[in-house]
């Protein structure tokens, strides 16, 4: 029998947004129902929910900070009231604050800073021109942050504080891919200095976000391909995992979740992740995981996220496809828990809105513990 679908219109829900809800989820403690997060939410989409432009999700003005724009702070986050708006139409229970490049510049020749995001950091001899973030770049984030926690306060709404690609910040801006990776053989002492030198940024800006208040980390560093890592998980862990581990100290010390974002296919990096911490790991996509079977064989011991396909239902599909295969999602993963729901990429624009609409209202449908 065909599904009856709704799909014009986000549809009321039972429990209201609480952050509460997705931190017993990362924590693996019952709930009302499995909570719904998405880090980016595309401007067309954002019209569509609040009846005006307000930016996306990650923020305002311009295009989605991507290249070496990523390094020039040229867009503001989303305003405040407008996302915690977002928040209460859709059910989301946090709102996410960016920093997700390392804001690596080079000094010029007539004294001028810019990016260093154009590929040309090769070698031990660049490193002469490279400046690193300081205290302005710390005040950017912060003063944004509190601008966050200041609107949430009262609302039960979280914030999230989302960041810290340190390693494809280097692969994808800095000194490129093929090159990342020679040196990953050739001389990994480098590529662990630089990684030390942005956690020598991170730790202290994640140290001084703790104290402002922020409730969840979300660190992102992609490192998998969908048929597995970039490179021997020995070599990684001895490059990457030093770092990293510096700068979830404060919000671990302070109990706060983590969660981790990578694309690709993870088994082979699972068991270290749970070992450093993380509370949940995203975003389940599966032209490279099976949900169902890390279900199976992590569900009890970290939290899930994701797992709602980018490309079909959500693109290519039809809100009854999307209505299935968040039901079919549903009765599987939400099963004691450790579930939250989300696409396994974002919601861009080229998804129909009647799919992101339905997709929302599916999980509240099919998600209720209660």
């Amino acid at each position: 029998m065909a599904l009856s679908v709704r799909s014009d219109a986000f549809e009321p829900y039972s429990g209201k947004p609480d952050k509460r809800r997705l931190i017993a989820t990362y924590r693996g403690e019952p709930t009302d129902r499995v909570p719904n997060f998405e880090v980016l939410i595309e401007d067309h989409h954002i019209t569509r929910i609040l009846g005006r432009s307000a930016g996306d999700t990650l923020g305002v003005g311009g295009e989605v900070a991507k290249g070496a724009s990523a390094g020039e702070a040229v867009r503001r986050p989303m305003y405040p009231q407008d996302y915690l708006e977002v928040c209460r139409v859709i059910g989301q229970d946090c709102i996410c604050l960016e920093c997700m490049w390392t804001p690596i510049r080079q000094r010029c020749a007539d004294g001028s800073l810019k990016s260093l995001f154009d590929k040309s950091l090769k070698s031990r001899s660049d490193l002469a021109r490279a400046v690193w973030p300081g205290e302005q770049d710390l005040q950017r984030t912060l003063g944004y942050l509190r601008e966050y926690v200041q609107a949430a306060r009262g609302t039960g709404i979280g914030v999230v504080l989302g960041g810290a690609s340190m390693f494809q910040t280097l692969y994808e801006f800095v000194i490129g891919l093929h090159d990342c990776l020679i040196l990953s053989v050739e001389d990994p002492g480098f590529l662990a200095e630089l990684m030390e030198r942005s956690a020598d940024y991170y730790e202290e800006l994640f140290r001084r976000a703790v104290a402002e208040g922020v409730d969840i980390l979300l660190l992102g560093d992609d490192f998998a391909f969908n048929g597995g890592l970039f490179m021997p998980l020995a070599t990684f862990e001895r490059l990457w995992r030093p770092a990293y581990e510096r700068i979830m100290a404060p919000a671990l010390e302070a109990g706060l979740p983590i969660k981790f974002h990578s694309d690709g296919k993870l088994d082979e990096a699972m068991e270290m992740l749970i070992e450093m911490g993380f509370s949940c790991i995203n975003p389940l996509d599966p032209f490279g995981i099976d949900s169902r079977d890390y279900k199976r064989r992590y569900g009890r011991r970290i939290t899930l996220s994701g797992g709602i396909d980018l490309t079909f239902p959500l693109i290519k599909g039809r809100p009854e496809d999307v209505e299935q295969t968040v039901k079919d999602l549903c009765e599987v993963m939400k099963t004691g828990g450790r579930w939250e729901a989300a696409s396994s990429h974002s919601i861009v624009n080229y998804i129909p809105p009647e799919n992101f609409i339905t997709m929302i209202n599916a999980i509240h449908k099919y998600g209720r513990y209660l």
